[in-house]
């Protein structure tokens, strides 16, 4: 992509043609708790044109939890609107490998969402599979305990790998830094479950009930959110709130039908074009 110019398209009829919206959050309605300026309005905007599912790499959270978080600074959002990496990877597992037992590491969402999916949650050493995601209260023990699960032969669940995530202060460590130390043990993941994963598209598309001609995903990453939107034969809108910018878009390979600087200026067309 080269030089950036911005058109609008008042009436968006661009947009019209969807029947439903695939929304991360991070980067794209709030970056570290904070909302994003004018994310509420486009959110409801979009709402008005298809329906509206959020789909997440953060594990930090249950659906449910993070449904409360976002009500509570103005998202019109329900649980089961919320498609997160700590839902999905629950989901993963129980429809391949039925009810398992399961050492989390990673925060108390995911261990909700492992318990709600029916997992029971047990020590490293009684485990069948270690499901980890980011953890901002990573500790040298907890890792250790990860590494005698995985010795004792449980194996590997990955929420997702993303290197980063978007704060107020600039990215902070993701999961993938989380992954990569269990890497560095020698362990790889059986899956990772989240975007840009076709594991996450499906089980997010099966949600929207729409064609895949149909569908809209809105994401600030191009290595997750627009590659898995690829890769899932879906369309896909770039808003430059969160990881991706004007300056780190560059000639990428990926194809992205839509390029805003904010979820707020895609939902009412005002767009960006090379």
């Amino acid at each position: 992509m080269g030089l950036l110019a911005y058109y609008s398209n008042m009436e968006n009829e661009e947009l019209q043609s969807y029947r439903a919206f695939l929304v991360d959050i991070d980067g794209v309605l709030v970056r570290g708790g904070e909302v994003i300026p004018g994310a509420i309005k486009g959110l409801v905007q979009l709402r008005k044109i298809g329906s509206v599912f959020l789909l997440s790499n953060n594990s930090t959270r249950s659906r449910e939890q993070a449904s409360l978080s976002l009500q509570q600074v103005g998202f019109p959002i329900e649980a089961d609107e919320i498609v997160n990496s700590a839902f999905i990877a629950s989901e993963y597992l129980r429809e391949h490998f039925g009810l398992v037992r399961v050492w989390p590491l990673g925060e108390e969402g995911l261990s909700e969402e492992l318990v709600n999916c029916g997992h029971k949650l047990v020590s490293p050493s009684e485990a069948d599979w270690v499901v980890a995601g980011m953890d901002r209260d990573l500790t040298y023990d907890r890792l250790a305990q990860g590494l005698r699960a995985s010795l004792a032969g449980a194996r590997l669940l990955a929420t997702n790998e993303d290197a980063t995530f978007p704060t107020p202060d600039g990215p902070k460590p993701g999961a993938g830094a989380v992954i990569g130390a269990l890497r560095g043990m020698g362990f790889s993941p059986h899956a990772v479950v989240g975007k840009p994963s076709k594991i996450a598209f499906d089980i997010a598309l099966e949600r929207a009930g729409c064609a895949l001609q149909d569908v809209l995903m809105i994401g600030d990453r191009l290595e997750t959110d627009i590659v898995g939107a690829r890769n899932a034969g879906i369309d896909s809108a770039l808003v430059l709130t969160g990881i991706a910018t004007e300056q780190t878009i560059g000639d990428r390979l990926c194809s992205m039908r839509f390029v805003a600087r904010s979820i707020c200026d895609l939902a009412f067309g005002k767009f960006i074009s090379s």
